[in-house]
């Protein structure tokens, strides 16, 4: 049974920092891509950011560029994303998501493409 597991979610002020962790357990990182997802206005889930099977190839939103990175410990079998300069509009649950891929190219903004789903951690940024 393939469960994901996010946490590092929490209570931060502006311009601050958090660092959301996936682990995952009846799933292999090293051969998958992984996303993360938050909730956005008119949508379900928006992109956030998504990490290939290596590690090398990294995807993110304008909305979080140069803020927000992703990261993979295929040894750990967890991804992770440090979040800094944090903004109250980032406030969400966070979700982590994967599927079983080892190219570079895929849908990776779509939640559709992603078949196993965390539970979410919750991030709060206080303005």
């Amino acid at each position: 049974q393939v469960q994901l597991r996010e946490s590092g979610g929490g209570l931060v002020q502006a311009g601050g920092s958090l660092r959301l962790s996936c682990a995952a357990s009846g799933f292999t990182f090293s051969t998958a891509a992984v996303g993360w997802f938050r909730p956005a206005p008119g949508k379900e889930r928006e992109f956030v950011a998504a990490i290939n099977w290596s590690g090398r190839t990294t995807y993110y939103a304008d909305s979080v560029k140069g803020r927000f990175a992703i990261s993979k410990d295929n040894a750990m079998n967890t991804v992770s994303v440090q979040m800094n300069s944090l903004k109250a509009e980032d406030t969400g649950v966070y979700y982590c998501a994967g599927f079983r891929y080892q190219g570079s190219s895929w849908a990776f903004s779509m939640p559709g493409e992603y078949t196993y789903w965390g539970q979410g951690t919750q991030v709060t940024v206080s303005s």
